[in-house]
This record gives C-alpha cells, sequence and structure tokens, in this order.
C-alpha cells in the first residue's frame, strides 16, 4: 500500500475525471451517542419512496449517481467462479482477508485480493443463489440473494457510484442498485431491496479454522488481472475521499473517515460500532431500535451479531473471556456460530444477525442519524 489516493484512483480510472474530497486533519472523538455535526432526529432519505423524472424511476437524486470512470462491465464481475479446496489454496496467505460465507453446510471464502478487480461474484452457495459483494472505495461487504420475485438474476458494475459506493445492475431489468443501501435505486425496480444474508469479513487462517472444509475463490476468473497488487495502495488509510460523499465533513468529526466500523440496522434505527471496540470487548451487549442485539469478535478484524435471547423472563447478556462466550445468567458456553454447547442452555440457538462492515464516512453518507457506539 504504497501509492497514495491520487495515484489509486489513475491506476482505477485511467483519463477519466474525477473528484478528490479531503475530510481534513484527525478531530477529537466523539463523547455522545449521535455522530456529532448531525442533528437529533434528522431522517436518512426514505429509499423506497419513488419518484419519476422524465419518465425515469428513482429514489435519489439522479444528479448524485455519478461516473466512476469505468463503462457498465467494465469492472468485469465474476460469473462462474472456480474454486480450490482449503488443502489445495497454496495460492492463499494465512493473512489474506476474505468474505466468508456458509449456507446450508456449503463454506466458501472470497478473497479480497481478487474481489477488488470484480468486486461482484455471481454464485450459488448451498443452494442458494447469491451475488457476493466488495466495494473497496468504501471497504464495504456485502452478500445478497440475487433472486428477484421469481426469477434469478445476475448482476454486473454499472461503472456508477453513489456516496462513493458500488452500484450494480440487474441483467434481468437493468435496474441500478446500491450496495450499501441493499436497494434499487433506479430503473424498473427503483424502491425494492435485497435480502441480505450473514457474512463474515475475516483472515483466511480464521476462516479455515472455522471451517476446515471450506472452498476458496480462485484466481481462474476468465479475466487476467494482478491479483498479487491493490491499485488502491495507501487509499485505506490517508484522508481523502476521491468521489462526493453526503456528510463529508459532519464524519470527520465523530472519527476518521475510514475508521472500520460495523453498520446494523433495525426498524429505522441505525448504529455504528467501531471494529476495535468490538475486539477490545469481545462481547457487547446493546439493544437497536428495541432489538437486543450481542455483537462478538472472536477473531482480529471481524465479528458477528446476534439476537440476544429471552430466557425464562431473562434477557441474557454475554461475556467473552479467555476465547470462551458465555452468558451470566446461565452460564451456558456459546460457539461463534450462537450455538450453546455447555451448559443449562446446550443445544439452544441464537439467530445471526447481518451486519454492515466498511468505512464510517460510508455509514454516515447514507444513515446521518445513526448512533454511535460508546463503550
Amino acid at each position: 500500500m504504497a501509492a497514495g489516493a491520487a495515484g489509486a484512483a489513475a491506476i482505477i480510472l485511467g483519463a477519466a475525471a474525477f473528484y478528490v474530497y479531503d475530510a481534513g486533519s484527525p478531530a477529537e472523538s466523539a463523547t455522545g451517542s449521535l455522530a456529532p455535526g448531525l442533528e437529533s432526529g434528522v431522517s436518512p432519505a426514505n429509499y423506497s419512496s419513488v419518484i419519476v423524472t422524465n419518465g425515469q424511476k428513482h429514489t435519489v437524486p439522479l444528479d448524485k449517481i455519478v461516473s466512476g470512470g469505468p463503462p457498465p462491465d467494465g469492472i468485469p464481475s465474476v460469473d462462474d467462479p472456480k474454486f480450490a479446496h482449503a488443502g489445495e489454496a497454496g495460492f492463499m496467505s494465512g493473512s489474506d482477508v476474505v468474505i466468508g460465507l456458509e449456507i446450508g453446510g456449503d463454506a466458501r471464502a472470497y478473497p479480497l485480493r481478487i474481489l477488488v478487480w470484480h468486486e461482484i461474484v455471481n454464485d450459488v452457495v448451498g443452494g442458494v443463489p447469491v451475488a457476493v459483494t466488495y466495494c473497496p472505495l468504501c471497504y464495504t461487504s456485502q452478500v445478497f440473494e440475487r433472486t428477484l420475485g421469481d426469477r434469478v438474476t445476475e448482476f454486473g458494475t454499472s461503472g456508477k457510484l453513489y456516496n462513493s459506493n458500488l452500484v450494480m445492475y440487474d441483467r434481468a431489468t437493468g435496474t441500478y442498485w446500491s450496495q450499501a443501501l441493499g436497494a434499487a435505486i433506479k430503473g424498473e425496480l427503483a424502491g425494492q431491496r435485497l435480502d441480505t444474508i450473514p457474512f463474515d469479513v475475516i483472515k483466511w487462517d480464521d476462516w479455515r479454522e472455522i471451517h476446515q472444509d471450506t472452498l476458496v475463490l480462485t484466481t481462474e476468473t476468465g479475466h487476467v488481472r494482478a491479483y498479487d497488487v491493490d491499485p488502491y495502495g495507501g487509499y485505506y488509510t490517508d484522508y481523502s475521499i476521491i468521489f462526493p460523499v453526503d456528510n463529508a465533513g459532519a464524519s470527520q468529526d465523530a472519527m476518521h473517515p475510514k475508521e472500520v466500523i460495523l453498520g446494523f440496522e433495525n426498524d429505522g434505527a441505525y448504529k455504528a460500532y467501531r471494529q476495535g471496540d468490538a475486539e477490545d470487548s469481545g462481547a457487547i451487549n446493546d439493544a437497536v431500535g428495541g432489538l437486543p442485539v450481542l455483537v462478538v469478535s472472536a477473531f482480529e478484524e471481524s465479528a458477528r451479531a446476534f439476537e440476544r435471547p429471552v430466557v425464562d423472563g431473562q434477557l441474557l447478556e454475554f461475556e467473552y473471556d479467555s476465547a470462551t462466550l458465555a452468558d451470566v445468567q446461565t452460564g451456558s458456553v456459546w460457539d461463534y456460530g450462537g450455538l450453546a454447547v455447555s451448559g443449562p442452555l446446550e443445544g439452544r440457538s441464537m439467530e445471526r444477525l447481518a451486519l454492515s462492515p466498511g468505512f464510517w464516512f460510508e455509514w454516515v453518507a447514507f444513515h446521518p442519524d445513526t448512533e454511535v457506539y460508546e463503550p
């Protein structure tokens, strides 16, 4: 990561014009729960409210959907992914970060060093058609079901961005979809949302510890790319934001714009958890929009969320100590999949919830009234 943001932009965009937004210098950390610089009660746009302009259906201002430089499919999705078994993946390093996905016992890993060049993998995991997506501009990952109504579609890169975030298009209707929102923002299906599937952003060695029989996406993508080179260089840690985003100034007041956070949404309530706080705490007992949640981190740079259960009228609280997750009320021990493996509650499971990991500036751009968890 030696190159700066401008160098990264040049590699990605070639001769295409682009804007560079500098978030400035570090600011003091937030002391309240609401992101500083944002008024309480300010709600994000109603992304399901459809507007028609010159015959075009959309849910966001059309002038905020901007070109990222490449044409549609200029960043090619992987539509026929090839996999290797974990024991045969000599091309992987233990520290490689992957998107880990497990559905119905089918475990697969998608290295970010491959996804940085493709951004979307159309796959079928455990019999479920999915789109595994990654936007390097805001370090956001998300996994969606790609069944729209009664038909399965593929997703491709549109070449557009909204709030510096990947805008996908579905090949069934050509509708534009925001990765960060999981919602259609322009086109025939504007206002509709995609179903999300919980996943992990995790190092390869840690993922293999959980899923020894995992498959891993290989570089046999049908395209020639420098998969050992990250074209974004130092962009991941500096203060520059290449494309326009909402609330860029306000985001600076709470934390570094590229602080990695875990975004959580429930019933119109939004909350951001710093990845570092999740790792330091091990287990965070909280509530968002009235939903009791547990955010737990058993591995560096990774976290999961669950709905905390109520047992005999008591809402369970959890502690993570010496690599053991246990509830305070019964002392039952739970594994990283949310299953009680010993104690009075052995055999009981918690529902896993989807998180939205990514850079802080991206989360607050889409969710200006978000709360920020403070330990």
